[in-house]
């Protein structure tokens, strides 16, 4: 029996019922990005719209249910982002709203566990590389300092994101990325 979250996914990503792992990944990661009005999985299933927030709780909820053995894990990384990062990453319009001085970010993205070793997946762009099954799929952010999430991920990132992050320069960056094909 599938839950109504995964139905909905499957159906609305036009995928049969019988998806293999490294479909349902490429479908989340084709998934626009920007925020969802409610930033859940089911925001994003209903919006198909997400963040890297949004996207890889989805992606979570949906591996944890259908294949359990992968063990996925959210993690939240801390990272700096300067003019160049963000102009060869995400293009030029992102770029602007980097301030001189930089920034930082809260990331977040997911493992699982595949042939025995923890795999990096991170569905957050749809024009990124697409997972090939096997290898570490290419960050969607700089280096940092990764934070396993527990129980309540999105508590945990609002405090990496009050202890690390100004809003006031954070959220045009968010919004710039937004508006990145």
């Amino acid at each position: 029996m599938t839950s109504p979250l995964l139905r909905g996914f499957l159906q609305r990503a036009g995928l049969p019922a019988d998806a293999r792992l490294e479909d349902v990944v490429r479908a989340v990661q084709r998934i626009r990005y920007g925020r969802p009005r409610d930033r859940s999985p089911e925001g994003v299933l209903s919006e198909w719209t997400g963040t890297c927030s949004t996207k890889h709780a989805l992606l979570a909820k949906l591996v944890r249910e259908r294949w359990p053995e992968h063990d996925p894990r959210l993690v939240h990384r801390v990272y700096r982002v300067d003019r160049e990062l963000a102009r060869r990453r995400y293009g030029s319009v992102p770029a602007a709203a980097v301030p001189e001085e930089g920034l930082t970010d809260v990331h977040r993205y997911l493992l699982l566990r595949r042939d025995g070793r923890d795999v990096v997946i991170d569905v957050t762009f749809p024009g990124d590389p697409p997972w090939d099954g096997r290898t570490d799929m290419p960050m969607a952010c700089g280096p940092g300092q990764d934070h396993p999430a527990g129980p309540d991920p999105d508590a945990e990132k609002a405090v990496l994101e009050a202890a690390h992050c100004d809003p006031a320069v954070r959220e045009p960056f968010i919004a710039a990325l937004s508006r990145t094909p």
